[in-house]
């Protein structure tokens, strides 16, 4: 401890001396350290008092406390409405780097070995403008892979086998952003009705890895294997050149509501870790039955200090907040965009180059806060996601059923463009974390094949899940045997694929997306442990063409960095790795105001052209054109423009040969652009 820093070192640190402990809690009037026999894990075999600082830090040293040892709290406190203290029970370490189960709500901290070589091996380090984040599940990804060893499917080291690494290395993404990986449990409400929380929602602690994700061999090694596994996969993506993001949830924890169970947290301050009112109860804006108070600095403290260990101690890339609104909250619980911890997180020092994306919202008074996140922090766009669905769902569904789509292009515009509209220029355009869907929603192919839930068997009769889709089922709900509606479907989602994909932003593509998955209509599947939620590796020949269109578009997006601005270009003026924006219509005239503001044009061209800093100059030009009838679109005149290469045609089932001779049009000449459809061209 220092006087600078009264709060440092908190958990278990080895001394010359023996292990030693630092706890904090602010109300609790005595704590024992109890030390448990290492072939009985209920046998108190040892116990500590812990002195108390005057920084309301708890401390305790003694040579039992190594490496293997399990350990446990008992905390005394008063009485009162805020207060749940009871000394009967063994409670959780915040900082506890290694966990056992001993029973249904009962946990004993293990004390662990965190020796791991990294053999030299660093992370990547991807800028921003390349990163391409696969969002996907620990088990979910490997579950179903035949291609490698049984024993390591859905594992840690199952994301790590050449079979997985090298799928995602072909696909071209450079990210992995995983569901939540802390050690987590599933609420008491699911396993009553035999389910389980597979997303991992629901945080027991917030520093060590869930040991069920581990091999066999791993978990019989205790947590100290399991740490090392964890930490062998993410070298071995590092040395792929793949970054690894960590989905945290901060927001809320495991110990529910005030009658939830009490394994950590609670009992040690629950006047601190939740916020609630002075009668004692508890202010909820997360819907999971409590909010952790990071109004309290020691609270915001442990969560930096659970950042710093991941992104240095575990050398993870990045992390994506959970109901990240949450975490700006003070003290009358309003979101603060200068709230210590939503600027310590990403100015802090030691998370300096870490990837900070924030779900910018939570479902309390004032929860959604897109873009009042501040400088270094990149943000789910949920109004990017809103207006590609609106625009390649809703409005052809519009289109069919009333004759008029309600929106032309001019909203879409700007979406395309990096979102200008939303994000400061001091942020830009890589601000945004543009996706058309996430863990949390339809699949891709659902939202082409569905107008409404079936969360059936989530056993909420139905009631879970949003009903604002924004999908469109093409006029059947569910799988049909009507090949003109699945080919409709599967350009959908191929324009749905290339719209996120030559859009400027950060893309996020949810894991399946790629070969078009389907959860038959689940659109929360949370509490689905099955090859529902689980990746198949057996694919259909659509199938296939779908993940090589994704696959070219991805190759497409690293060729042209008109494709993926760092900054948003002024007009008039020169901005460094900033994209120059020219905008056509369908004749290839610059855009009119009527143009713009009419809900009949639905046809756009856009030419962008970078502006060098640090690689060569490049110009593309998109053509989206959202009616299901053909048209015939002039290619524009533009300054310096010689030829148009047709580079991709989402009405093609595949994408275009690499053989195959470039399709090359010159500016004025006609391209014949089929119906609801989107093309890249290479503007020489």
């Amino acid at each position: 401890m220092t006087q600078a820093d009264p709060l440092a070192n908190l958990g278990i640190r080895q001394t010359a001396s023996g292990g030693e402990l630092r706890v904090w809690s602010e109300h609790a009037t005595h704590i024992d350290l109890c030390l448990f026999d290492n072939k009985d894990s209920k046998w108190i075999f040892k116990t500590v008092s812990l002195v108390r600082d005057a920084n309301n830090v708890w401390y305790g040293k003694t040579k039992s406390l190594a490496p293997g040892r399990k350990y446990a709290l008992k905390v005394s406190g008063p009485d009162g409405p805020m207060n749940a203290f009871d000394p009967t029970l063994l409670l959780l370490d915040p900082y506890a780097r290694g966990l056992t189960r001993t029973g249904p709500d009962t946990w004993r901290g293990v004390v662990i070995d965190d020796s791991f070589n990294w053999n030299g091996v660093t992370k990547p380090n991807t800028a921003l403008d390349h990163t391409v984040i696969y969002e996907g599940h620990v088990k979910g990804l490997s579950k179903l892979n035949t291609r490698m060893p049984e024993h390591l499917r859905g594992t840690y080291a199952g994301l790590a086998h050449e079979t997985t690494i090298g799928y995602l290395q072909k696909l071209g993404v450079t990210a992995v952003q995983l569901l939540p990986v802390h050690a987590f449990v599933s609420e008491r409400r699911l396993m009553k009705q035999g389910l389980s929380n597979y997303w991992g929602y629901n945080t027991l602690n917030f520093f060590s890895p869930q040991n069920f994700y581990a091999t066999r061999e791993a978990q019989a090694e205790g947590p100290s294997g399991v740490l090392r596994e964890f930490k062998g996969m993410v070298k071995l993506l590092h040395e792929a050149g793949l970054e690894v993001i960590l989905d945290v949830v901060y927001n809320h924890t495991a110990e529910e509501g005030r009658m939830g169970p009490t394994t950590s947290f609670r009992g040690i301050d629950n006047a601190n870790y939740y916020r609630q009112t002075r009668n004692g109860n508890y202010i909820d804006v997360t819907g999971c039955g409590n909010s952790v108070n990071t109004s309290v600095p020691a609270v915001s403290r442990l969560i930096l200090d659970s950042l710093k260990y991941w992104a240095n101690d575990v050398q993870v890339d990045g992390f994506r907040f959970d109901l990240a609104a949450t975490l700006g909250r003070n003290a009358d619980h309003s979101f603060d965009p200068g709230h210590p911890l939503i600027q310590g997180i990403v100015n802090d020092p030691d998370l300096k180059g870490v990837k900070m994306i924030a779900e910018p919202w939570d479902v309390g008074m004032g929860g959604w806060q897109t873009d009042n996140f501040p400088p270094g922090w990149q943000e789910w766009n949920d109004r990017y996601r809103d207006r590609m669905r609106k625009f390649w769902l809703r409005d052809i569904r519009s289109i069919r059923e009333n004759g008029s789509p309600g929106d032309g292009v001019g909203m879409l515009a700007t979406r395309l463009a990096g979102s200008s509209n939303t994000f400061s220029p001091a942020r830009g355009p890589l601000a945004s974390v543009n996706f058309i869907t996430a863990h949390d929603g339809f699949t891709m192919a659902d939202l082409t094949a569905y107008d409404v839930k079936h969360n059936v068997g989530n056993g909420e009769s139905n009631r879970d899940g949003t009903d604002n889709n924004m999908s469109y089922n093409h006029g059947v709900e569910g799988a049909t045997p009507n090949r003109a509606i699945e080919a409709s479907r599967r350009r959908t989602i191929r324009n749905l694929m290339g719209t996120l994909l030559l859009s400027a932003g950060t893309p996020m593509i949810t894991a399946g997306d790629e070969f078009g998955r389907s959860q038959k209509g689940n659109n929360n599947a949370y509490c689905h442990d099955s090859e529902l939620t689980w990746l198949s590796w057996d694919r259909r020949k659509w199938q296939n063409g779908l993940w090589q269109t994704t696959q070219h578009l991805l190759k497409l997006r690293r060729e042209n960095p008109a494709l993926r601005p760092v900054r948003f270009g002024v007009f008039g003026e020169t901005t460094p790795s900033a994209s120059q924006m020219d905008w056509y219509d369908g004749g290839g005239n610059s855009m009119s105001v009527y143009e713009w503001n009419s809900a009949e044009n639905r046809t756009l061209q856009f030419l962008a052209a970078s502006t060098p800093e640090h690689e060569p100059f490049n110009r593309i030009l998109v053509v989206i054109h959202g009616i299901e009838s053909p048209t015939t679109v002039i290619l524009p005149h533009h300054e310096g423009v010689t030829q148009y290469a047709l580079l991709w045609d989402s009405s093609f089932d595949s994408p275009p040969s690499l053989e195959a001779p470039a399709d090359i049009r010159m500016p004025g000449g006609e391209y014949d652009v089929a119906a609801s459809s989107l093309q890249l061209f290479r503007a020489d």
